[in-house]
């Protein structure tokens, strides 16, 4: 039998546990480059994000600019924002990606899958009929159709020029 490889080498720094030191979903001093931090959205409450290591292409990450770790320490202005941005990230990837449906959700705490337990993030994953879900469960394995820089460059400009804050 021959043996069949997937390779997806961007995820190589993710399993070796290169990750970055300071939190990535609190706001960068200096402008990172998207390669670095793929943000595609920032204000003064919430910020959008690629996940550079996706379960699907397009996956995005909604967090708070306050580093908190648990849903109800969230304030009903920083929800509200959450949600709206969420909302609005839905209309884009359903525009530009044409995704069948989504999943969308937070994992809380290190056991229920969250990367990142000291930051709350909301993940928005795009999914399409007859995806690669069952290569997740065969193994470890995630497959996207377009590498996340490639999918940055579709959706940046529709998320520059959203108005900041709770003007949406």
């Amino acid at each position: 039998m021959e043996r069949k490889i997937l390779w997806a080498p961007w995820r190589g720094e993710y399993v070796s546990g290169n990750r970055e030191r300071d939190c990535i979903f609190c706001p960068p001093k200096d402008e990172p480059s998207p390669e670095e931090r793929p943000i595609l959205y920032l204000d003064d409450k919430t910020m959008v994000m690629l996940n550079k290591f996706p379960y699907n292409t397009g996956h995005l990450l909604i967090s708070p600019i306050r580093h908190i770790a648990f849903l109800e320490e969230l304030t009903e202005e920083e929800l509200l924002a959450m949600m709206k941005i969420a909302q609005i990230s839905l209309k884009i990837l359903k525009e530009v990606l044409r995704p069948d449906g989504f999943n969308v959700g937070f994992n809380l705490g290190k056991i229920a899958g969250a990367g990142y337990p000291e930051h709350i993030h909301l993940q928005i994953v795009p999914r399409w009929e007859g995806d690669v879900n069952f290569l997740c469960i065969l193994d470890d394995i995630r497959l996207a159709s377009h590498h996340y820089l490639k999918v940055y460059e579709l959706l940046k400009p529709h998320f520059e020029n959203l108005p900041k804050g709770g003007e949406r």
